[in-house]
């Protein structure tokens, strides 16, 4: 299957992709993931990104499109992928259609997690990171540390990143509506879209997910589950 995953800033995107992809075996395909492997590379879209990334710009839309124009002709996709972080704009969607086309593929399910945006917020305002060890994450509402500013696991200080700020998340959501909304209507209008609901537990939400595509586990009771 051919799945595009997208959804508001903290709905919780990697974390379902990874699980569903894991799922249906087949590659996970993130913006960021990409971004970092033609950096490491040394590429020429690798370079180009990473020095706009450095200067805080967003990448340009010809090298994310050139990015992944490169990933999706790779022999590990010919049964098919699961996209994060692409497309995040107009002229993004219309490059993949036309990627999938040369191909003589499209886009099999466009699965739209759904969350409030004060919700959105308080995800991600509330999280803090440990300077001595980066996959130490805790949240002050959701997984409080036991001491505060303290991680739990090696003592090191948590701090608040400068992109988990309530003022830059806000612009983030702005971003979204103004950039992102759109590619979900331009493929409701293809009857691509599904909206799933990202609240409850991350199992709750890959169980929608994989109801949404089919693929949904049922019980003795014919009851998906």
């Amino acid at each position: 299957m051919r799945i595009l995953l997208i959804g508001l800033p903290g709905a919780g995107k990697g974390t379902q992709a990874g699980r569903l992809a894991a799922h249906l075996s087949i590659p996970h395909i993130s913006t960021g993931d990409l971004f970092r492997e033609h950096i490491d590379q040394g590429t020429e879209l690798g370079q180009n990104a990473h020095t706009h990334i450095q200067a805080g710009l967003l990448v340009p839309d010809e090298v994310t499109i050139g990015v992944f124009e490169e990933r999706l002709v790779r022999p590990d996709t010919e049964r098919g992928f699961l996209l994060d972080g692409f497309p995040r704009s107009l002229a993004q969607a219309h490059a993949l259609d036309g990627i999938l086309a040369g191909s003589g593929t499209r886009l099999d399910a466009v699965l739209d997690l759904e969350i409030p945006e004060g919700q959105v917020v308080r995800r991600i305002a509330g999280r803090r990171l440990c300077r001595q060890g980066r996959e130490h994450i805790f949240h002050i509402d959701f997984s409080p540390p036991e001491v505060a500013g303290v991680c739990d696991l090696c003592g090191g200080e948590l701090y608040q990143r400068e992109d988990d700020r309530e003022a830059t998340v806000r612009k983030r959501l702005e971003v979204y509506r103004s950039e992102t909304a759109p590619v979900v209507d331009h493929y409701q209008a293809q009857g691509l879209v599904t909206t799933i609901s990202a609240h409850g537990r991350v199992q709750e939400v890959l169980s929608r997910a994989l109801d949404a595509i089919g693929q949904g586990q049922t019980d003795a009771t014919g009851m998906s589950s």
